[in-house]
């Protein structure tokens, strides 16, 4: 399951799950779309892309806590 890390790995922006946003790399790394801007969509951490978060909805997570 994708991690949904909770804020900007760069700059500590606030990254909700059910909000979007947010960016992430394929080992989801995860960035703002400010900082995403800045890093030219490469991730500092491993080089790679950085793509859109999908969002996730309360329900979703609430479902995901369980698990």
């Amino acid at each position: 399951m994708l991690a949904m890390h909770p804020e900007c790995q760069r700059c500590g922006t606030d990254l909700p799950a059910d909000a979007g946003g947010a960016f992430i790399c394929s080992f989801e790394c995860t960035f703002c779309a400010d900082c995403a801007d800045e890093l030219d969509e490469r991730c500092p951490n491993c080089g790679g892309e950085l793509l859109d978060r999908p969002t996730r909805t309360a329900a979703a997570q609430k479902r995901a806590a369980i698990r």
